[in-house]
C-alpha cells in the first residue's frame, strides 16, 4: 500500500485537484449543488486517503505527526457534511507535499549533478595483454586501464604511461584543463579531453575520491541541525496540545465546527518543511562551489566561529614550496643528494616535493627502514647508512651536534622567512636546505573579509620557526602567530582556545594537522580530495582553493539566518490563524488552510534563495583561479 501511494501521490494529488474544478463548475456554471457536492465528496476520500494511511503509520510507531490533525480535520468536516472545506484542505495539504518534494529534489541537484558525472565503464586490460570493456564495479585495485580521448577516468588512479589533457573541474575545482603524465595522479570523474593514458586502479567504487564526495554530500543532506532537531521536539508535543486545545474549545462552544477549524489552522506545516528546505538548499549551494559541508550542525557552528587557526605551508601558502639554499657539511655531496633523495621519496609532504624537484640523482639507495618522527622528520636506514631528515627538532631528538658556522647558516636562513630541512647521515649533520614557499594570491584580501564577517581571532600555528611565522604574520595582517609547534603543541592551543569560551575553527592540510583538525569545532581541510581531509574534517575545499573560505562563511551565515526567518515565519502564521478564529468571523477551515499552504510557498521560496547566493564580499573567483593555476 505505502508503495503504491508513494508512485501516485502525484496523481492523487491532481485527480483531487481536477474534481475539485469540476465542482466548482457545476455549482457556479450549472447551479447544480447536489452534483458538486458529489465532486466534493469523492475529492475528499481520494484526497484524504494518502494523508490518513500516513497518519495511521506514524501512530504505528507512536508518533502523533501532522498528518493526523489533517486526517481528523478531513473526517469532522467529512461528518458534518462541509465537503468543500473536507476536499480543499486534502488538496492543498497534498499540494504543499508536492511542492516540498519538487524543492527537495531542486536542492539536491549537486549530488544529482555529480551522480552523471560517474563512469559507467572502463577498459581492462586482461591476461591476453587486450583492453576489454568491463563495467566500472568489476574494476579492482591494481587493474591497469586505459583511458582515451573524450572518456571518463573510471576510478583513482597512477599514470603508468602516455600523456593527456584532462578537466577535472567536477572534482579539482581547477577551471582549466590540466596535463597529466607518468606518476601523476587522476580522479574518477575527470575527463581526458585530449590524449590516452595507460593508468593503475588505486582506489575504486566508494573508495574512490568521486565516491566519497557524493556520500558525504549525501550524509551532510540527511543530517540535522539543532533548529531541526528542536523542530522535531516541537511537533512532537505541538500536535497534541493542539488536539487537546481543540477538544476544550468544543467542550466549551459545543461546536465541532469551531473546533476542526482549530485543528486545520493550527497545522504548522511551514514549520515543520522550512527548515530542512533551507539546510538542503545551503549544503547545495556549498557543492557547487567546491565547498563540502558535513551536515547542517556544521553550518550552525561554522556561522558562529570567531576564531580561525591557520596551518601555514599548503594552507596560507600554495605548497609548492622551491629550495632557495644548500650548505654542504661533507664533502661527497653526490652521496648526500642521494640518500636525501632516497629518503623523501618515501614522503609526500610539499617540503620533501621541493627536494626532490631540486636535487636530481641518476639513482637512488636502497632504502630498508623508515620510521616517521611525528613533528620531526623521517628516519632511514639503509644496508650502509643512518639518515636523519627533519627539522631543528629531530636533530635534536638524535642528538646531532651542531656546530657553531652551521648554527649561523642556520640562523641566516631562518632570518630569510626560509623552511628548514636538515640532513644528518651516520650521527654528523651533512645538510642545511633553506626552502621557501610562496604565499596564496589574494590570501590578504580573503583574510580581511573573514575580518569583516565578525571573525576577530585569525592565527598562525606553525611548526615553521618563529621568525618565518612572525614575517608572514606582518604580511598578512593575522592577530598572532605561533611557531615550532608540533602537532601535539597545536591540539593544545586549540584545546586552549576552546577554554576561554571561543569558537574554534582549524584549517590545515587534513595529514599532519589530523588532531587539530578533529579537536576544532570546525575543521577545514585544504583536502584535495585526500583520505585523511574527508574524514577528520567538518568542511572540505576541493581543490585546497582558500579563496572559497569566506563563501563558506558567508553561506553558513545566510543558510542560519535562513533557518531562522523561516521558523519565524511559519509560527507567525499559526499564531495569526489561532487568533483569527476567536477575532474573525471570516476565518474558516478552508481559508485557514490555503493560507498555511501559501506560509509553506513562502518558506520555500525564501529557502531557495540559498541556491543562488554569492558572497558580496568577495574577490572575482575566476581571477583568483587563474592566478592559483598560474603559480601551480
Amino acid at each position: 500500500m505505502h508503495k503504491w501511494l508513494s508512485q501516485n501521490k502525484n496523481k492523487l494529488t491532481a485527480l483531487t485537484g481536477l474534481l475539485i474544478v469540476m465542482a466548482f463548475i457545476f455549482q457556479w456554471i450549472f447551479s447544480n449543488r447536489t452534483a458538486a457536492n458529489i465532486f466534493l465528496f469523492i475529492a475528499s476520500l481520494i484526497g484524504g486517503f494518502p494523508i490518513a494511511v500516513s497518519a495511521i503509520a506514524a501512530l504505528k510507531v507512536k508518533v502523533i505527526s501532522i498528518d493526523l490533525l489533517v486526517t481528523i480535520a478531513i473526517f469532522g468536516a467529512f461528518v458534518i457534511q462541509e465537503f468543500e472545506e473536507s476536499a480543499i484542505v486534502a488538496f492543498l495539504f497534498l499540494f504543499g507535499a508536492y511542492l516540498e518534494h519538487k524543492t527537495l529534489s531542486k536542492t539536491r541537484l549537486a549530488i544529482q549533478n555529480l551522480v552523471a558525472l560517474s563512469p559507467e565503464t572502463a577498459l581492462r586490460q586482461n591476461n591476453q595483454e587486450e583492453f576489454e570493456e568491463i563495467s566500472v564495479e568489476e574494476v579492482e585495485e591494481g587493474d591497469h586501464l586505459l583511458v582515451k580521448t573524450g572518456d571518463k577516468v573510471p576510478v583513482d588512479g597512477i599514470v603508468l604511461s602516455g600523456l593527456a589533457t584532462i578537466n577535472g573541474a567536477s572534482i579539482t575545482g581547477e577551471p582549466l584543463p590540466v596535463s597529466k603524465a607518468v606518476d601523476d595522479q587522476v580522479f574518477a570523474g575527470t575527463i581526458v579531453e585530449d590524449g590516452t593514458i595507460h593508468m593503475q586502479a588505486e582506489k575504486v567504487g566508494e573508495d574512490s575520491t568521486f565516491g566519497k564526495i557524493i556520500a558525504l554530500v549525501e550524509e551532510a543532506q540527511d543530517s540535522k541541525s539543532p533548529a531541526e532537531r528542536f523542530i522535531d521536539r516541537f511537533a512532537k508535543y505541538y500536535t497534541p496540545a493542539v488536539l487537546v486545545l481543540a477538544l476544550i474549545v468544543f467542550l466549551f462552544s459545543r461546536s465541532i465546527s469551531l473546533a476542526i477549524t482549530i485543528l486545520v489552522l493550527g497545522c504548522p506545516g511551514a514549520l515543520v518543511i522550512g527548515v530542512p528546505v533551507s539546510h538542503v538548499a545551503g549544503i547545495g549551494n556549498g557543492a557547487k562551489h567546491g565547498i563540502l559541508f558535513k551536515g547542517s550542525d556544521v553550518i550552525a557552528k561554522f556561522s558562529k566561529v570567531d576564531t580561525i587557526l591557520f596551518d601555514k605551508t599548503g594552507t596560507l601558502t600554495y605548497g609548492n614550496p622551491e629550495v632557495t639554499d644548500s650548505h654542504y657539511y661533507l664533502p661527497d655531496h653526490d652521496l648526500v643528494d642521494r640518500l636525501l633523495v632516497s629518503v623523501e621519496k618515501e614522503s609526500r609532504h610539499p617540503l620533501a616535493q621541493a627536494i626532490l624537484k631540486h636535487y636530481q640523482v641518476s639513482q637512488s639507495e636502497n632504502i630498508l627502514e623508515t620510521t616517521v618522527i611525528q613533528g620531526g622528520g623521517i628516519m632511514a636506514k639503509t644496508h650502509e647508512h643512518q639518515i636523519l631528515v627533519g627539522n631543528p627538532y629531530l636533530m635534536k631528538q638524535y642528538h646531532i651536534t651542531i656546530t657553531e658556522p652551521m648554527q649561523k647558516d642556520i640562523n641566516e636562513m631562518e632570518q630569510l622567512g626560509e623552511s628548514l630541512v636538515l640532513t644528518a647521515i651516520d650521527g654528523s649533520l651533512a645538510l642545511a636546505t633553506g626552502i621557501r614557499d610562496q604565499l596564496r594570491d589574494g590570501v590578504k584580501e580573503d583574510l580581511q573579509a573573514l575580518k569583516n564577517m565578525g571573525v576577530k581571532n585569525l592565527i598562525l600555528l606553525s611548526g615553521d620557526h618563529q621568525h618565518s611565522v612572525d614575517l608572514v604574520r606582518e604580511e598578512l595582517g593575522l592577530s598572532e602567530a605561533y611557531g615550532n609547534l608540533l602537532p601535539a603543541d597545536k591540539a593544545a592551543f586549540v584545546k586552549k582556545r576552546q577554554s576561554i569560551g571561543e569558537t574554534v575553527a582549524f584549517v590545515g592540510d587534513g595529514i599532519n594537522d589530523s588532531p587539530s583538525l578533529a579537536l576544532a569545532d570546525i575543521g577545514i581541510a585544504m583536502g584535495n580530495g585526500t583520505d585523511v581531509a574527508i574524514e577528520t574534517s567538518d568542511i572540505v575545499l576541493m581543490h585546497s582553493n582558500f579563496h572559497r573560505i569566506p563563501h563558506a562563511l558567508a553561506l553558513a551565515k545566510a543558510t542560519s539566518r535562513n533557518m531562522l526567518e523561516n521558523i519565524i515565519i511559519a509560527l507567525l502564521v499559526v499564531v495569526i490563524l489561532l487568533v483569527s478564529v476567536f477575532t474573525s468571523r471570516a476565518m474558516n477551515m478552508a481559508i485557514g488552510m490555503f493560507v498555511h499552504e501559501a506560509s509553506i510557498l513562502v518558506v520555500i521560496l525564501n529557502a531557495m534563495r540559498l541556491i543562488h547566493f554569492k558572497n558580496k564580499q568577495k574577490l572575482d573567483t575566476n581571477q583568483l583561479f587563474m592566478n592559483d593555476l598560474q603559480v601551480n
